[in-house]
């Protein structure tokens, strides 16, 4: 079973499309949204940014699903600091919180933007802030913003400044395909090539300083995992085993690599240690262990496994070699990721037919569908644990999706042009 979803997956992947250029289409937000104005920054005089930084603000606040920001036409004022603010104006509007900030170019060549985040209801600033880069990178500095603004307001640390990575594909004539592995900012702005080749890539994963990715690739017409240093864009072939060579997974420390090996039989689960190379095999079944998946103390591995009959969710202890099953309810359960805390993990789920992610409270053993689509894959979750981003499809084309880890947000990231699969979110970067 496991083997014909593998195929099938590089079946979808084969699509006619052109280059991905993602964009954002909200379609549901929490049901009482905090309403926040994020008022056009003011500029020192001669300054010329290329991006508008209050405009990326708002569409990260907005994208969050947590907050309906104000529309510019309908604000009474454009104050650039609190000196300039009128509480009673933005409380006649209904809005609860007001960022107002200016830019600035420093001698330095980096652009710095000072920021305000001020509560209309207390009329009073909670949160004061200077953020300076390079000014060929403004669009971080906004995310920067976000990141802080998000943070004071939820607990929640904001995670805008992260990266995904991404697979498409191209059919350049006849049965020509070209596979590209893509990265972009969160919201789909700043997409680069990291690799491109005429064989299936697949399973993008990164490292967890965010400084490295690891990958399948069929370049030499058979699977093998590559690393890839994001700094220099140095490929390194880890593994080139007879029969399957998949599902590579950094370890929490990131000296190890958990990946799925066919060399000795049937596939089964190993750990690699980075630096020596040196191969340990975790599983050994008759079945079809594969994608695996670390918990956050390096302890243990939770993998897919056919091994009772159908596909489960199983945990192996790395020190004894002991195996568990995890999940129970429903007849399929596949590619867990396991949350930040360790006390739940998300999972495609089969119901009625239909595959969609959930979300299994490990304590309670309880499953929540969080998606309402079909044919759902490839999860993968934000560093803060409140988003998570998955495959599915949409108008006959595959795409991106994102929601919420309680099901209240979602939006869809489709490529203008055609198909996008195999999303990896990044760690935090910094």
């Amino acid at each position: 079973m496991l083997i014909r979803v593998i195929t099938a997956l590089i079946f979808l992947m084969v699509s006619t499309v052109s280059m991905a250029d993602l964009t954002i289409e909200i379609n549901k937000g929490n049901d009482d949204p905090v309403p926040v104005a994020i008022v056009p920054f003011g500029w020192q005089s001669g300054l010329t940014v290329a991006e508008d930084i209050a405009s990326i603000v708002e569409s990260d606040l907005h994208r969050s699903g947590q907050f309906a920001p104000l529309s510019r036409s309908d604000m009474l004022g454009r104050p650039r600091n609190s000196t300039e603010v009128y509480y009673r104006d933005w409380k006649s509007l209904g809005v609860d919180y007001v960022v107002v900030g200016t830019l600035s170019q420093e001698v330095t060549g980096t652009i710095t933007a000072s920021y305000e985040l001020l509560d209309v209801n207390t009329q009073r600033v909670i949160l004061a802030g200077k953020e300076s880069v390079s000014i060929d990178t403004p669009r971080y500095l906004a995310h920067t913003v976000s990141d802080k603004i998000y943070e004071k307001l939820t607990n929640i640390r904001g995670a805008f400044r992260t990266k995904l990575l991404y697979v498409s594909a191209v059919r350049e004539g006849g049965n020509r395909t070209r596979f590209r592995l893509l990265k972009s900012d969160i919201d789909g702005a700043n997409e680069s090539v990291l690799f491109d080749s005429r064989e299936p890539i697949m399973a993008p994963t990164w490292s967890p300083d965010g400084q490295k990715i690891a990958y399948v690739s069929f370049e030499t017409m058979r699977p093998a995992i590559y690393i890839q240093d994001l700094r220099t864009n140095a490929r390194t072939q880890l593994t080139s085993f007879r029969g399957l060579n998949s599902s590579p997974a950094f370890s929490p420390d990131g000296t190890k690599m958990a990946m799925v090996l066919s060399k000795d039989g049937s596939p089964d689960i190993y750990v690699m240690d980075l630096a020596t190379e040196n191969l340990q095999r975790i599983t050994n079944h008759f079945a079809i262990d594969t994608e695996p998946a670390w918990m956050p103390d390096g302890k243990s591995i939770v993998f897919t496994s056919d091994r009772g009959g159908k596909p489960q969710i199983y945990k192996v202890e790395l020190s004894s070699g002991s195996v568990e099953r995890v999940t129970f309810e429903g007849d399929y359960n596949a590619r867990a990721r396991v949350l930040a805390d360790g006390l739940g993990l998300v999972m495609v789920h089969r119901k009625n037919g239909n595959f969609h992610i959930a979300v299994m409270d490990l304590k309670r053993n309880r499953v929540e569908i969080l998606t309402t689509t079909n044919l759902d894959e490839s999860p993968s979750v934000a560093p803060n644990a409140s988003m998570l981003l998955y495959a599915t499809q949409y108008d006959g084309k595959g795409i991106l999706a994102a929601v919420s880890i309680d099901g209240g947000v979602r939006y869809k990231l489709p490529s203008r042009f055609g198909d996008v699969r195999e999303p990896a979110w990044s760690p935090f970067l910094q």
